[in-house]
Formats: structure tokens, sequence, C-alpha cells
């Protein structure tokens, strides 16, 4: 199968990169949004895997990670991401699918629900408006160690290693340099711009968007929608995942065995099975009805 065609979009003075997995007789398209701190690469196997399956798919780079443009005026405020995914749907021949991960599902379900993207459907991965601070405490942690980078890619691999104890640690490194840039210093930093990390870290309130806000979003849901729990998640808890059941009636869910809060890159085959289960429960081909 051919690599990914590089899409490139551009908004409010960001660029934002993309790679497009195309299908045969596609379905429809389908966008994934990566966590915070992650890239596009981090949906690489699962994007492959769902253009096997007749669903054109584009994975996107955020403001400020991986190959996208920092913002020229640091904004990376929910609002600010939510217009990025407005512009980027806009693009799209159908309304799309959207499969969003940690903070590219709180994008997702805030533009959804507050009327600004019409999707064939949403895929929420381990996220929902009730987040467990225990958890997200420990993203803020994670992301906020090392501010200095570092030395060698194995160093990267051990805090890695450290965050995800019950993934196996790859054979290469060479993956790594998807989340990692060289910097002018020498050392491996990781592929965001400080100033994402700095602005979320000042308030628990605003980086979590509010609660209030995301549950009025979900309630607004009335698309399609799945949420995929990692089961050893300790962001979305047994309750958390009941909650927005109740939130976005007709909504499905699933526990995936053996993962935890990065769902797809625990167990990609499980994953995509899941998700594809899901949409071929859409009524035929999905068709543009964005708002």
């Amino acid at each position: 199968m051919p690599g990914p065609l590089q899409r490139r979009f551009t908004h409010a003075g960001v660029e934002l990169a993309g790679d497009e997995f195309p299908a045969d007789d596609a379905r429809g398209v389908a966008l994934l949004l990566h966590g915070g701190g992650q890239t596009r690469h981090s949906w690489k196997s699962a994007a492959a895997t769902l253009a096997r399956h007749e669903w054109t798919s584009i994975t996107l780079d955020a403001r400020g990670h991986g190959d996208s443009s920092w913002a020229p005026d640091g904004d990376y405020s929910m609002d600010a991401l939510v217009a990025d995914l407005v512009a980027i749907t806009a693009t799209t021949a159908t309304a799309p699918v959207l499969i969003g991960a940690s903070m590219g599902g709180l994008t997702s379900l805030v533009a959804v629900g507050e009327g600004r993207v019409r999707p064939a459907a949403l895929v929420l991965v381990d996220i929902a408006p009730r987040i467990e601070p225990e958890g997200s405490a420990r993203i803020g942690q994670f992301m906020r160690a090392n501010p200095n980078g570092f030395a060698s890619l194995e160093d990267v691999a051990d805090v890695v290693a450290a965050y995800n104890p019950h993934r196996e640690r790859p054979a290469s490194l060479e993956g790594l340099k998807r989340n990692v840039r060289l910097g002018e210093d020498g050392r491996w930093h990781w592929h965001w711009d400080p100033a994402f990390l700095v602005q979320r870290a000042g308030d628990q309130e605003n980086r979590l968007l509010g609660y209030d806000r995301l549950k009025d979003a979900a309630r607004a849901v009335t698309v399609p929608t799945l949420l995929v729990r990692g089961k050893q998640s300790d962001v979305v808890s047994p309750e958390g995942a009941a909650e927005l059941l109740e939130l976005i009636p007709g909504s499905r869910f699933v526990d995936v065995h053996g993962t935890g809060h990065m769902v797809a890159g625990d167990d990609n085959d499980v994953f995509t099975r899941e998700v594809l289960a899901f949409l071929d429960t859409l009524p035929g081909r999905p068709s543009a009805g964005r708002r």
C-alpha cells in the first residue's frame, strides 16, 4: 500500500500538517485528532487500517504539535482548537467521522455539541466530560517533566516506559523521532510548542475546559457516538463512561482490556476492530451535513 499523501491546511495564521490515507471506493472520510503532546503519527496504524476498510482517513497535527506551525499569538485554547477543526471539516467533500483521543476528543465533543461541526459520527477515545483528577494530574506531570530535554533517545524511551509500564518497549528507537525534535542545543525535546504547556499548566479548571461546558456539549450531541475507553485508564472511570452514555442517548461504549489512556497505541488491532464495527452500523454512505 502506498504511503500517505501530505496535506496542509491554513487557518488563523497557523499551518496545520496532515497525512491522508486514501481508500478505494471510500464510504466516507475519518478525521483523527491526537491527544495533547502527541502527533498525527500516533494514528498511523489505525488510519492505514481504516483506509483498507473503505474509509479515507486524515490524521492531523494540532496547532503547536508535530509538523504544524506554532501559534504566533500562543493561543492554544479550546476555542482555537475548535476553530481549526471547523476550518478543516469545511474542506472535506462529505461530513467526516471525527475520531478524537484525549485533547482531540474534547475538541471534537465541544465542536459538535456547540453546533460548530455536524459530523457523520463521533468517536471519543478515552475522554468524557468527567475527567478523573488523578489521571489528569499524571498527564500534566509527564508533560511538565524534563523541560530541558533529553540527552538521548534512550532517555526518551525510559520516560515513556515509566509512564506506560504495561506497554511493551519498542525494539527500535527510530519511531520516537516522530514525537521529539533535535534542538539547537543538541538535545531531544518533545515535539510541541512550550507555550502550549505553559498555558495549560496555569489553571486546572481552564485546562479541563470546565465540567459544565463539557456536559452541556455532550447533552447537545445528536450524531451516532462511540466511547472507546481503556480498561486500565485513570482518566475516564467506569462512572465517567456511564455518565456519558446518559448524556448522549443512544451512544455506545466499549472497554478495551489491556489498555490505558493511549488506547490505540496500546492495542491498535482491537481499537480499530471496535471502531470499524461501529462504523458499519452507520446508515449508508455519510453525506455532507455540517451546520
